[in-house]
């Protein structure tokens, strides 16, 4: 018993604690009973009140060994226990009924007999009644040393087993449930959460979790955090925040929505007890370690307890920063050597793209200017030559431009309903003119005549048109054939397909085709020429009006097939009939039946 202060409460942990009020009786007086099965004493005295001069503090009071003495003590505080704590009855109860006999509760004459000073069980020495009380108190003290020893240990063990095995690992989620998992069983707690967060985050959801036997899973629910007023406060404190009560806590039962969803949340869960630590680093807020006490009673959070979640919450944040670093510096990583080889590939593919028409136009205008009897027909094919080689290289830097441009956004759409034919004449006839007298292979436009109207940018829809039948002549024989088709495979959108049977992908390619300067055979043994940015401005040109493009090939000499979709237009979705798109289906599976065998799809948004 002892009077309210700052660090006593009314508890029922290791041993039962009673607080009274400071104007009771007690609150001057210190008493000691101590009854055993062969052994009684007590310590019953009050302070008295000395000299203001004195520093020392005197006690008045009376010490025995007398059973009886030291019974009827006992069962005075006991009903004063009962007073105040009226919970512990069944607990007086059982201490009456086990070491004070009946007699010495009821019987007034019991009051009145006397002392018995040969009891066996009366030391009439008072050098061994002091050794062996003094014996008793340092067995008491040695063992609540050792008790408080290993429980410091036991935590430093924790904190040490848990640290070791987050760091580890540089994998964020494996982090988090190496944490959860290790401080769930070390606590002994009936829930443990991890998860991550952010201040202005209005939800999260519990991925990591570790639970005992019989408490229900919270796993994958969203978890409140904006109108959740503890969390609230524990970022506004940026410390942690226990609750040894959650059903009659006020933050809890407010009549606000707030305060609803948390009650509602906390019967759910069955959350008698709550604790929320904070995971900080240099004071950001990453995430948040959530500890429960699942009943049947509320049981109060230690300080040791809260300070070793506190230490391992800590480390949680530092191993989490260090795993979200070295996962920057890998995709920093992958990023420079995606530049390097950009860099090496735009280095070899631009020199030699540059100077083999320069040096050209350099040689047919130096034959020009020294030779001026040339024959009027040699000096047209100069002329000829030194020209096609300038529009190559204007093509060139045109090509740069433009997917320059389409990169960083700064392109001005204009979607207008288009006719997909007259679009894929356009490109035929832009293909023809530009290669002129060559030996091309020959080309297949397979396509109904009534297709849907699409709604697109007509000049940029030509460019993806032309610049993939310029890839396909580009790998394939004059013996080869190109093919293109139009398929309805979706409701929204008409599927256009330039395949060929020429050269063909190697399968495990076809993710790499549509990046910037992507040479199939590599920069230094090209057979063919152009810059490798040709299928990246088709890339960019299709996600402008938000359709897919995608390659397909069976191999090496198998031919390849690339797709690419574009949205149709809402007039023709409104009068758009079923028999129209099964007769486009139809046309469409019949032109595609022609021996195409696809191994693999990559498709690109």
């Amino acid at each position: 018993l002892a009077a309210p202060e700052t660090e006593f409460k009314n508890s029922s942990d290791i041993y039962e604690t009673v607080a009274f009020e400071p104007t009771d009786g007690l609150a001057q007086e210190w008493h000691l009973v101590v009854i055993g099965q062969d052994y009684a004493t007590c310590l019953i005295c009050g302070e008295k009140a000395g000299s203001t001069m004195d520093n020392n503090r005197r006690f008045e009071g009376i010490w025995t060994f007398e059973r009886q003495v030291s019974q009827k003590a006992a069962e005075i505080l006991l009903e004063r226990i009962l007073n105040y704590r009226p919970e512990l009855a069944n607990k007086i109860k059982q201490a009456r009924k086990r070491y004070l006999p009946r007699r010495t509760i009821k019987s007034k004459e019991a009051n009145a007999l006397p002392i018995n000073h040969n009891s066996p069980i009366i030391n009439p020495d008072p050098f061994v009644q002091r050794l062996v009380t003094y014996l008793q108190a340092g067995q008491y003290k040695l063992i609540k040393a050792n008790k408080s020893l290993g429980m410091k240990e036991h935590k430093e063990r924790l904190l040490n087993s848990v640290t070791t095995a987050i760091r580890r690992s540089l994998d964020p989620e494996e982090i988090l449930q190496v944490a959860v998992q290790k401080l769930g069983e070390g606590l002994g707690v009936c829930r443990c959460l991890v998860y991550r967060c952010q201040e202005t985050d209005a939800t999260a959801t519990i991925e990591h979790e570790f639970f005992n036997s019989g408490i229900k899973s919270v796993k994958g629910q969203t978890w409140p955090l904006k109108n959740n007023p503890l969390f609230q406060e524990v970022v506004e404190l940026r410390e942690s925040l226990s609750i040894e009560n959650a059903i009659v806590d006020p933050r809890i039962n407010k009549t606000k929505p707030k305060g609803e969803s948390l009650s509602s949340l906390v019967q759910s869960c069955s959350i008698f007890s709550w604790l929320l630590v904070p995971v900080l680093y240099q004071g950001k807020l990453l995430g948040m370690v959530e500890l429960h006490h699942c009943g049947p009673t509320p049981s109060a959070w230690k300080p040791e307890d809260i300070a070793l979640v506190d230490a391992i919450a800590t480390q949680v944040g530092v191993a989490l920063i260090q795993a979200e670093a070295y996962a920057n510096l890998e995709d920093l990583n992958q990023q420079l050597e995606a530049l390097d080889r950009t860099r090496s590939n735009l280095v070899a593919i631009t020199g030699h793209e540059l100077r083999t028409p320069l040096s050209t136009i350099q040689v047919c205008l130096e034959s020009l200017a020294s030779e001026p009897d040339m024959s009027p027909e040699l000096r047209q094919v100069m002329l000829d030559t030194a020209l096609a080689d300038a529009e190559r290289m204007r093509k060139l830097v045109q090509d740069f431009l433009t997917l320059s441009q389409l990169e960083s956004g700064r392109v001005d759409w204009h979607p207008e309903p288009l006719s997909l034919n007259e679009c894929i004449d356009l490109a035929l006839s832009n293909v023809r003119a530009r290669h002129g007298q060559e030996n091309l292979a020959q080309i297949i436009a397979s396509v109904a005549p009534d297709l849907p109207l699409v709604q697109a940018d007509g000049e940029w829809l030509v460019e993806v048109l032309a610049k993939l039948l310029d890839n396909a002549y580009k790998f394939t024989n004059t013996d080869d054939t190109v093919t293109i088709s139009v398929a309805s495979n979706n409701p929204q959108t008409l599927e256009v397909t330039v395949s060929d049977t020429g050269r063909g992908i190697e399968p495990n390619r076809l993710e790499t085709v549509f990046d910037r300067f992507y040479q199939e055979e590599g920069a230094l043994r090209r057979s063919a020429g152009g810059t490798g940015i040709g299928l990246a401005i088709c890339l960019q040109i299709v996600k402008g009006w938000g359709g897919e493009i995608w390659a397909e090939s069976a191999g090496k000499n198998q031919g390849s097939q690339f797709h690419f979709t574009v949205p149709i237009a809402r007039e023709s979705l409104l009068f758009q009939t079923p028999t129209t798109q099964s007769d486009l289906s139809e046309t469409s599976s019949n032109l595609q039946g022609r021996g195409k065998t696809s191994t693999k799809k990559q498709r690109k948004r």
